[in-house]
């Protein structure tokens, strides 16, 4: 066994492996390291709601309806609410939710524009709507009076947004109130029953998207997009756009308890209900290539003349844990490490730690891979030791395979009789860097999900650490540096493998042209210190062998 291939190999298949796994993900298919995208087992796949079933799916406007004070119904119109953070447009056609912008987040493609979520436009659609339901009551499809009132911030901290909406006695009134430097809005819901009879409407919140991938996705790293959503009892859940188009998706799951929301990378938007609540949670498709997350909440008895409120909120902005922590519980799990969560949001507390202190996420990149590169010292050091021994042998090891060249048997025996003359493991080199994946997985997964990293600068040419090298400096430094590091190694027996150690350079360092910055930065400090550490170590055997 010779252990230089048995390491190398190992890296190799780690990272055609993750490169796979993006793959898969970015055409649809379930990942290997991310927790299961189908939210239910097959069984409740075809569960149906009568509540959910009459949930509006149409975005057509309905027949006009009875507006507030005898007015007639006004025409439809996009209200604009500017705050410091979000730019924020409702249609007065079902109070929908039709464009919602961050302003403090520059645009992946085209840094002179802000990030937009919400949108419905030819090429995006992204809402959010609320609405009755158990009758003829106002839903999103319900022409909405607008009351007159402040459209901006300015020098206030809160600001309110007021909507009513009458039909067949039953008026609904929804008040969305921003607040200063929050993402979150609250959307208060008052039903009031002027029909003369009692009624037991519901309220339903659903998010509908289109199912294409955010612009500037890249399939080398492609990240999840669709719905999400949480219970206490089954917790963090996703639901792939593909299992709700092919019918794996449609159901229904009741909690007293949960929100559903739409994730993409770096930024998420959710509905949240009122706490300890009855809900039903649902996912459905409701046109070509449109799906829906919603859930639905029992407004219960509203006796006539009486009014029923229920107050609800939705989070849209950056998938940043601290703050989506104090939302609601769950939602920082929206920040997606996969199963290796245990082991990433250890890591991202110690980046955070050493960001606070250097204030670049470039240093921070570096530091915490010197750090992780100390931890793991002893590990390396004995990989490398065996690596080292293992390379004062290869003569030796040469001789034995020509003695033996037509009985594999013979060398063999004659190679563990060499190991263990020499004290060498010949695992010695691959078990430590098997202890070590889950780390470099973990990482992995913290630096490709962090939105801090996000329009990032290091130094230079790198103004972003979320996107690749635009001179493609560091992929040639890190090619550079694997070169290095093969030459350190043992020259494989086999002229064949001893080329395609050669040729591995060539081809991580195409594969990582298309990686993010910090990702790039990450594997090229952790290569020059290991070729530190490989020569010193291997200098010392070296010079201590017999001739």
């Amino acid at each position: 066994m010779h252990i230089q291939r048995t390491v190398l190999w190992v890296v190799f298949s780690l990272s055609m492996l993750l490169l796979w796994d993006n793959w898969m993900r970015y055409t649809g298919k379930p990942s290997m390291f991310l927790p299961n995208t189908t939210q239910q087992q097959s069984a409740e796949a075809g569960k149906s709601s009568t509540n959910n079933a009459d949930v509006p799916v149409a975005n057509a406007p309905a027949a006009p309806a009875a507006v507030p004070g005898g007015q007639a119904a006004a025409q439809s119109e996009r209200v604009t609410i500017i705050t410091d953070v979000i730019k924020a447009e409702i249609d007065t056609q079902g109070g929908e939710l039709k464009r919602l912008e961050l302003l403090k987040h520059k645009d992946g493609n085209d840094p002179t524009k802000n990030v937009v979520l919400f949108d419905s436009s030819a090429q995006r659609t992204y809402l959010g709507q609320t609405g009755l339901i158990g009758g003829p009551y106002p839903n999103h499809k319900s022409p909405f009076v607008v009351r007159p009132g402040p459209r901006s911030l300015d020098g206030a901290n809160q600001l309110e947004l007021v909507l009513e909406s009458e039909q067949n006695g039953v008026k609904l009134t929804k008040t969305y109130v921003f607040k200063r430097g929050d993402y979150t809005i609250n959307i208060n819901h008052a039903i009031t029953n002027n029909s003369g009879a009692p009624i037991s409407p519901s309220l339903y919140m659903q998010l509908v998207r289109d199912g294409s991938s955010p612009p500037g996705e890249s399939m080398f790293y492609s990240t999840f997009t669709g719905p999400a959503v949480y219970t206490d009892a089954e917790r963090f859940q996703k639901v792939a756009f593909d299992n709700i188009e092919d019918g794996n998706a449609d159901h229904v799951t009741k909690s007293e308890s949960g929100w559903v929301a739409l994730v993409q990378h770096y930024f998420v938007s959710a509905f949240i209900p009122p706490e300890k609540v009855q809900r039903e949670i649902y996912t459905k498709k409701i046109d070509n290539n449109l799906y829906a997350v919603g859930t639905i909440v029992p407004v219960g008895n509203v006796a006539p003349g009486a009014t029923a409120q229920l107050n609800t909120r939705l989070y849209s902005g950056p998938q940043e844990e601290k703050v989506l922590e104090k939302v609601t519980p769950g939602l920082e799990l929206a920040k997606d490490y996969g199963i290796l969560t245990i082991v990433a949001k250890p890591i991202f507390w110690l980046m955070e730690q050493i960001y606070k202190v250097v204030g670049n996420w470039g240093w921070t990149i570096i530091i915490l891979t010197i750090l992780i590169k100390l931890a793991f010292f002893p590990l390396s050091a004995a990989s490398y030791r065996s690596m080292a021994k293992m390379k004062t042998v290869t003569p030796k090891m040469t001789a034995i395979r020509e003695r033996h060249k037509g009985d594999p048997t013979k060398m063999n025996q004659a190679m563990m009789e060499l190991y263990k003359t020499e004290k060498i493991n010949p695992l010695g080199g691959c078990l430590p860097i098997l202890i070590q994946i889950p780390v470099f997985i973990a990482l992995y997964w913290v630096l490709l999900a962090s939105i801090e990293m996000r329009n990032a600068p290091w130094i230079g040419w790198i103004k972003d650490l979320s996107a690749p090298d635009p001179w493609f400096i560091l992929p040639v430094v890190m090619a550079v540096s694997m070169f290095i590091q093969t030459r350190l190694n043992p020259t494989p027996p086999d002229p064949i493998q001893a080329k395609i150690m050669m040729f591995m350079p060539i081809i991580f360092s195409v594969m990582f042209f298309f990686f993010p910055a910090g990702l790039v930065l990450y594997w090229v400090v952790n290569n020059i210190l290991s070729i530190a550490q490989q020569w010193f170590i291997t200098k010392k055997i070296t010079a201590n062998a017999p001739a």
